[in-house]
């Protein structure tokens, strides 16, 4: 009886904890086989239990390369979305509460926790969901992976992309503050591939890009302003 209760209430026995630093990647495995790719500022924490493993995602984006066990299922926490899995590759982006999931192969479960109860869907490879703060889960939709998981690969991919979204992305990898003079700036749009590890050039090719001017301040951070 007392196996039985232990089993069913599948306590963990054991757990760890990994971190990024801001502009950090890095690759984890784990005793089981499966594989963490942490992008930048990212905390996680990875708990054994008796049937089931389990990753508590804190903050930051990660890939994970999940080795198959038909009985201990993996499963993944984000904000208000919890992702079961048996064996696939798919990347959870947390933003705050914001979630976003993608998978690159095989398929995943995302059931997210809203207000009014709970809303669940099956993503399969080259699809994406997002789960808002609230709990409400959008409809799945098709994706390029090789775009969406480009940071492993340590680049950034953008494709007409505002100025505003582009900077969210950019200051990940960026422990200084940039910042947008006037908001209407943000609706400026480009395209390109860059390495993550040199941020600053990307900046600097801005003036080159697009018609505006980049200037660092006193404190550190950086005023993009209309040229």
């Amino acid at each position: 009886m007392i196996a039985a209760g232990l089993l069913w209430l599948d306590p963990a026995y054991r757990s760890e904890q990994h971190a990024t630093v801001i502009g950090q990647r890095a690759d984890i495995t784990l005793a089981d086989g499966s594989k963490l790719t942490l992008n930048t500022d990212t905390q996680v924490e990875v708990s054994w239990h008796l049937r089931s493993r389990r990753v508590a995602l804190h903050q930051g984006q990660a890939l994970f390369s999940v080795a198959k066990a038909t009985y201990r299922p993996f499963t993944v926490a984000a904000g208000k979305a919890d992702i079961r899995v048996v064996g696939t590759m798919f990347d959870v982006y947390r933003q705050q509460d914001h979630v976003t999931v993608t998978v690159e192969e095989g398929k995943v479960q995302v059931t997210s926790r809203a207000a009014n109860g709970y809303m669940r869907t099956m993503l399969t490879a080259n699809q994406q969901a997002t789960i808002s703060a609230d709990g409400t889960l959008q409809s799945a939709r098709d994706v390029n992976p090789a775009r969406s998981l480009a940071w492993r690969d340590g680049k950034l991919v953008f494709e007409q992309t505002p100025l505003s979204q582009a900077i969210v992305e950019i200051q990940r990898y960026r422990r200084g503050p940039i910042h947008l003079q006037a908001p209407a700036l943000g609706n400026l749009r480009f395209s390109g591939v860059f390495a993550i590890d040199n941020i600053d050039k990307l900046l600097q090719l801005l003036p080159d890009i697009l018609p505006v001017n980049v200037e660092e301040q006193e404190d550190g951070s950086l005023l993009i302003s209309k040229k």
